[in-house]
């Protein structure tokens, strides 16, 4: 009896052993299949390069729009006829006594200097929206807009916090590897073509790395966002209630369309379906981009709720500059075939115009649309993925 009880104790504790090693093997297993994924990924090539692309762009487009739209009242808001405000001499931000973002801060009181570092605000933001010389540009223009924000905090929003820190992130991503004009250079100059494949070759891991952590910090940061708006929206009685959507668009400082808030706003049901959908919306944000589908249901709803802020409300650069974040998460795939539907588009456009257009007479010279005679020499590129960059900026 004491014999077949401590057999079935040996025989319990060689099966718990094999139980154990094979879920310790099990665990080790799935541990190194995350490290070997987490490294392939960010390691292995940029991700949301063209999503990069249009937040590049769209800031520079943010930043040139908040300089025209207040270039008329630029001495009352920030040069020397904005005594009124007191961040002349009390600064309401550190950022006005930091020697690298106190430029504005320093000439304001002086209007010529102003409308002077004004128009090179502009230029900085333009060059950025057409990505030339981006690695200088970028630098330039989170300095010069952070300087010139913080000149009046009156004026500002949390779109402001937002598009600061964003373009820290950004200056360790490659925002400028496609739909801009490095790349389209690149691509045109064979010889830069060859030296920047031998950088690239020796910086490839460390490159890819920081720009593909900059993706995941942008995308964690716009996920946190949505989600602590929607904790603080789910605390209020008017968005608990579902009737938040209706207040705003009826005040008159935010609603400068009254005639399109009433259409929208006259069913209380519908009222109703966007407090709440909102909530849902910015609450599941993060777990919603693990799916295609579920990712492209929380895209159209958050573009769809930025826009309507920015136009109904009247608050296009901070909508503008939520855009421009949430482009990162559309894949370059989608954004490479918008791109060739556009420019499809755009060509059966002109070869409608060719075709009603009276035909030319044909001279003795080989057209540039003829085809190519024997022997003569076609164009092949050197790199093809660099080709790539300027695909949809004018390249071809």
């Amino acid at each position: 009896m004491v014999t077949t009880i401590l057999q079935s104790v040996r025989r319990a504790a060689g099966v718990a052993r094999s139980l154990s090693a094979e879920f310790l093997d099990l665990v080790l297993g799935l541990v190194l299949r995350a490290a070997t994924f987490s490294e392939q990924w960010l390691t292995g090539r940029k991700k949301a390069l063209y999503g990069l692309a249009v937040t590049r762009f769209l800031l520079g487009l943010l930043g040139a729009g908040m300089v025209l739209t207040n270039w008329s009242t630029r001495y009352y808001a920030y040069g020397a006829g904005s005594a009124w405000t007191g961040e002349h001499l009390w600064p309401g931000s550190d950022f006005a006594t930091l020697w690298l973002t106190r430029f504005f801060h320093d000439i304001g009181e002086q209007d010529l200097l102003l409308s002077l570092a004004m128009a090179g605000l502009l230029l900085v933001s333009i060059a950025l929206m057409l990505g030339w010389h981006t690695r200088i540009v970028m630098p330039l223009f989170l300095l010069g807009y952070v300087s010139w924000i913080e000149m009046n905090d009156l004026l500002s929003d949390q779109s402001d916090n937002l598009v600061r820190m964003v373009l820290i992130y950004m200056l360790f991503a490659d925002p400028a590897a496609r739909l801009s004009l490095d790349a389209r250079r690149r691509a045109k100059n064979r010889t830069a073509v060859r030296r920047w494949s031998r950088w690239r070759a020796r910086l490839h891991p460390y490159d890819t790395m920081f720009n593909n952590l900059a993706v995941v910090v942008l995308v964690l940061h716009v996920a946190f966002i949505y989600m602590s708006g929607a904790l603080y929206k789910a605390q209020g009685d008017t968005w608990s209630h579902g009737y938040a959507v209706y207040n705003p668009l009826h005040v008159d400082r935010f609603s400068v369309w009254p005639e399109l808030a009433d259409a929208i706003t006259w069913w209380g049901p519908a009222v109703v379906a966007i407090s709440w959908g909102t909530i849902v919306i910015q609450m599941m944000f993060l777990p919603m981009l693990a799916t295609r589908t579920t990712r492209i249901l929380a895209l159209m709803g958050v573009m769809t709720f930025h826009l309507g802020i920015g136009i109904l409300m009247g608050l296009p650069f901070f909508s503008l500059a939520m855009i421009a974040v949430d482009a990162v998460l559309v894949r370059d795939r989608t954004w490479r075939a918008m791109g060739r539907a556009v420019r499809d588009r755009w060509r059966a456009l002109g070869d409608g115009e060719a075709a009603q257009s009276p035909a030319k007479p044909v001279s003795g010279r080989r057209s540039a649309g003829a085809a190519p005679t024997p022997g003569s020499p076609v164009r092949v590129d050197d790199e093809a993925e660099v080709s790539q960059d300027a695909d949809l900026v004018g390249s071809r």
